[in-house]
């Protein structure tokens, strides 16, 4: 799903609603940002650089993510999403023509500064949950198939690296113009009551500055934050370093990593869609939260024990199993920080929340790198395990309070944050306009 406008909504797809041109280039983003790590090998002898250097083309849009998002969300508060996506498609593009440019040996740095220009358009498109799993995806099982590791024969590296570059960067190109084309700024109706009252507040109630202020003294929002940005560090870890994790304990297995890493992420899809239609059914958004990060906790204990008993079809079996709860936590998290934070602007939320990830990712990364690098695979993952648990802690202590659910079931007894006092009043009032609106 993505953010609506401004304080709009997470809706569902629907005939010209925004979705699907902000999913597309947010799923050509996420193949950017995962085609080099599940290549390590490759582009360690193509530019003649460290596997550290490498993992630092993944790592890059972390680091640039975390600086630039509270203007990226402004951005999107104060001038709407058809602008964000424009920009954000523009840059996608850009950064992919830019790799086309450092297609020779020598050319790292070429290539780290167009992994950083994509690495903007994260900021611009992180919330498009789906599109970005399914970019992963498609990055982790085309690559290998692309580019097959030929360390005798550079050239032919070379062309095969080139078919991957140009081919995104003329896909990038096409969904710039589809997104300049078809895109609206926001859906005829709104998707919820709560989203109806939320529109229909003058502009002027609304401060971004105390939005990022209220959710700063959100103590259970504070928890999710620490808490998310941990379970997604992880996952970010564990993609940038699977490639190497993989060969190290089956040579010349590339196209499998791979496939792995296309089987940890489409499970991971799957179990996204199955606990958006248990919350959507139940309201359970703490327990099924908490139950998820435990089911996570124990996919990634299992998967680092087996991972080196030389069947290749048990990792497949293990990296499935981890994917289907660690990436299906990914929306959860969205979805539940959107409930304990209404009506804080979804955009801002969920930006501060990917900013954690970012930086849990980089450090998790360069640990978990550095173990597997001087140590085994074993080790790095360990040091993730030993996180999961504490988030497992901090989650449990996650109060649960269903602010949006509770407007949406017309329950109005809750604080409103972000606006003046007599707007309070005013959102009160403007209730049953929001039902009319609806119904």
């Amino acid at each position: 799903a993505v953010k609506d406008q401004g304080r709009g909504a997470f809706p569902s797809a629907s005939p010209g609603h925004p979705l699907p041109p902000v999913s597309c280039y947010s799923l050509v983003n996420a193949f950017q940002w995962i085609q080099y790590s599940i290549l390590s090998n490759v582009f360690v002898h193509f530019y003649g650089v460290s596997f550290t250097e490498i993992d630092w083309l993944s790592m890059v849009y972390m680091v640039v993510y975390v600086p630039l998002i509270l203007p990226a969300t402004w951005l999107l508060d104060a001038r709407g999403l058809r602008l964000t996506a424009l920009l954000g498609a523009g840059l996608n593009a850009l950064g992919a023509w830019l790799k086309c440019a450092s297609l020779a040996p020598g050319r790292y740095a070429l290539t780290m500064a167009a992994q950083a220009v994509c690495g903007l358009v994260s900021t611009a498109c992180s919330v498009a949950v789906l599109g970005n799993q399914l970019g992963t995806a498609i990055g982790f099982l085309l690559p290998p198939v692309l580019v097959p590791n030929t360390p005798d024969d550079i050239d032919l590296m070379a062309h095969n690296i080139s078919i991957m570059f140009y081919g995104t960067a003329i896909v990038s190109t096409l969904l710039f113009f589809l997104t300049g084309v078809v895109f609206e700024e926001k859906p005829k109706y709104p998707p919820s009551h709560s989203q109806a009252l939320l529109q229909a507040m003058p502009p002027e109630d609304y401060s971004y500055k105390q939005s990022i202020i209220n959710l700063i003294k959100n103590v259970p929002f504070v928890l999710l934050l620490i808490s998310y940005g941990i379970m997604t560090g992880t996952f970010y870890s564990v993609s940038t370093l699977l490639n190497q994790m993989i060969v190290t304990h089956y040579e010349g297995e590339e196209v499998n990593a791979g496939r792995i890493g296309l089987t940890l992420v489409v499970a991971g899809m799957v179990g996204s869609i199955i606990c958006g239609l248990w919350l959507d059914y139940t309201k359970t958004y703490k327990q099924t939260t908490l139950i998820v990060y435990i089911l996570s906790f124990i996919g990634m204990v299992v998967f680092t024990f087996t991972l080196d008993l030389g069947y290749l079809i048990v990792v497949f079996v293990t990296g499935g199993v981890l994917g289907f709860f660690m990436t299906g936590y990914l929306p959860l998290g969205f979805e539940f920080a959107v409930e304990i934070t209404y009506p804080e602007s979804e955009g801002t939320s969920s930006g501060l929340l990917n900013a954690s990830a970012q930086i849990f990712g980089i450090v998790f990364t360069l640990v978990q790198g550095k173990l597997t690098t001087d140590y085994s695979p074993r080790a790095g993952n360990l040091f993730l395990c030993a996180w999961l648990f504490v988030g497992i802690i901090l989650t449990a202590l996650i109060k649960s309070d269903l602010r949006r659910h509770n407007v949406n079931s017309g329950i109005m007894n809750m604080d409103v944050k972000a606006v003046s006092d007599d707007s309070f009043t005013l959102i009160i009032l403007l209730h049953l306009n929001g039902w009319l609106l609806l119904n």
